[in-house]
């Protein structure tokens, strides 16, 4: 089982590669999605988290109140780390459940594991063959993660400076992916390292 993790900073295009990935038929697993997923509304994590972080965060539907949880645990640094600690590993472990599944089922070439939280969390390091950071200028960053998700530009750099600097990913990187262009742009970018992937993966086996 070959796994890419794919991986950058908030704004930087992770979802765009990963919907790219996904089109080339490539198994793509997604931590973000599988924290949506084991946080729905009745969920027992959910239970816990409103036990932990009060009422406040949860909505009168029952659903997990994102935008309040965010700012409480962005102000309170030891307030994150008691959340991280609940929903990793139960993230880690569907994350490998499903990569699991999509091995036996569908023999891909490799799998994509989106991991935004890949350099804060050593978990993952051991089943990965290569990190891929998608990576762009810091300023587009805020820009992109303003106009995709209706926060404001403090909001953007308060999650940007909780997150691993942009030089430790870049050092961290086997391959990275500048994404300052267009999204064809980066999509052609994908096809090329997925084409090269290939030819990586048929070699080994």
């Amino acid at each position: 089982m070959y796994i890419v993790a794919l991986t950058g900073g908030i704004g930087s295009g992770k979802s765009e590669a990963a919907r790219q990935f996904a089109r080339l038929n490539v198994p793509v697993v997604d931590t973000d999605a599988i924290a949506h997923e084991l946080t729905a509304a009745g969920s027992p994590l959910l239970s816990n988290i409103a036990h932990i972080f009060g009422a406040g965060v949860i909505n009168e539907d029952g659903s997990l109140n994102r935008a309040a949880l965010r700012s409480h645990v962005l102000s309170y640094p030891a307030e994150r780390t008691r959340l991280e600690q609940l929903l990793h590993p139960a993230i880690y472990d569907r994350a490998m459940e499903q990569l699991k599944d999509n091995d036996r089922s569908l023999r891909p070439q490799y799998q994509v594991l989106v991991i935004p939280l890949l350099f804060e969390n050593n978990r993952y390091r051991s089943v990965i063959n290569t990190i891929l950071v998608i990576d762009c200028d810091e300023s587009m960053q805020v820009s992109r993660a303003m106009s995709r998700s209706q926060l404001s530009e403090q909001e953007v750099k308060a999650i940007m400076a909780a997150q691993t600097s942009r030089a430790v990913r870049l050092n961290g990187a086997d391959e990275i992916m500048e994404n300052n262009g267009s999204i064809a742009e980066l999509n052609e970018k994908v096809n090329i390292f997925h084409n090269k992937l290939i030819k990586t993966c048929l070699v080994s086996k």
